[in-house]
């Protein structure tokens, strides 16, 4: 086998085809559970591997997580394992930025309400005065500047809006570009000149319940959320408080905190212990900002993957190194 990098895929990609023609010759894909391969791997691509499959691979020096984030069961075994360097890709930053703007829009503009008192024919909100936010000149707060921040903080400054972003340690090139970006130790100083907060920081115990009531607190008054991260890094009821009462000008909610757990369930499953689905200042989306299956989001994720895949077999820097200390 000589030079190769040895690639053990145990899911097969939708796209192998495609996969395989971006690939370098010395990238050697093996797919399936190809046990005759365990002792030779170099590489194994799984979001959730099992602790075997990790610990049992002498020659393992890295996991490939094929979507971006570091589940909490793949970081426990790698904890254990510092020998073994993760990496993941960011394929889906477009379609999850994008989102995360429609959804702000969605709910700056009241469309969803205005959608359905149209469908029962139902004019009036046209003429009750216009309760709709105009973004122009506000101030939008975004919450982890990654891949699909900076999306997220381009489109609003295109919008007009003056934008201002949080990321965990500032970096070389975070000064003197086109926004304002703070350490996260800045948060509570920033959150009261945001006329929206948009939120797509990952899940890590340090970002658990991040935003409190204490910190919505400190929104200024009828502010409107989007978070398209994951729920538990707003406080359920804390939110759902805020909306209710009026204080929080509305939300768009992609990510939940109650999930069907098998597919029959999958039209019978509220997404929060709370009846968010009650208000009308609420956009509700069933946790789809990464266009999951979609086609274009698949070719995007082998084309992300063969980048990180060439890396490794060129001996350069690999790119997405998750810090698994820190969980992302």
């Amino acid at each position: 086998m000589g030079g190769d990098l040895i690639v053990h895929m145990p899911d097969a990609p939708r796209d192998e085809a495609h996969l395989r023609s971006l690939l370098d010759p010395e990238v050697r894909i093996v797919l399936g559970d190809a046990d005759d391969v365990v002792d030779e791997r170099d590489v194994l691509v799984r979001g959730v591997p099992s602790r075997e499959e990790v610990e049992g691979s002498p020659r393992l020096r890295a996991l490939v997580i094929p979507w971006a984030g570091l589940p909490g069961a793949t970081r426990e075994i790698l904890l254990d394992n510092p020998g073994v360097a993760v990496h993941n890709i960011h394929h889906n930053a477009a379609p999850a930025a994008e989102l995360a703007v429609a959804l702000l829009m969605a709910v700056a503009k009241r469309v969803v309400v205005m959608d359905r008192a149209l469908r029962s024919a139902d004019w009036t909100p046209r003429y009750g005065g216009d309760t709709s936010i105009t973004l122009d000149g506000k101030t939008v707060l975004v919450l982890g500047h990654g891949a699909i921040g900076r999306r997220v903080a381009t489109v609003c400054r295109g919008l007009g809006m003056h934008v201002i972003a949080v990321r965990r340690e500032l970096r070389t090139d975070d000064t003197g570009g086109p926004f304002e970006v703070h350490p996260a130790a800045s948060l509570d100083r920033l959150l009261p000149r945001a006329t929206a907060l948009v939120v797509t920081v990952p899940l890590t115990d340090e970002t658990k319940g991040l935003i409190d009531a204490r910190r919505l607190g400190l929104l200024p008054e009828r502010a409107v959320l989007v978070n398209v991260a994951r729920g538990p890094v707003v406080e359920e009821r804390a939110l759902y408080e805020a909306l209710e009462s009026g204080r929080l000008g509305g939300a768009g909610i992609d990510v939940w905190y109650n999930y069907p757990k098998n597919e029959s369930e999958r039209t019978d499953t509220l997404p929060s212990a709370f009846p968010f689905h009650e208000l009308d200042s609420v956009v509700m989306s069933p946790h789809r900002g990464g266009s999951y299956l979609a086609d274009d989001t698949e070719r995007r994720r082998v084309e992300a993957l063969a980048v990180v895949l060439n890396a490794m077999a060129r001996g350069g820097p690999v790119p997405n190194r998750v810090d698994v200390s820190r969980g992302y």
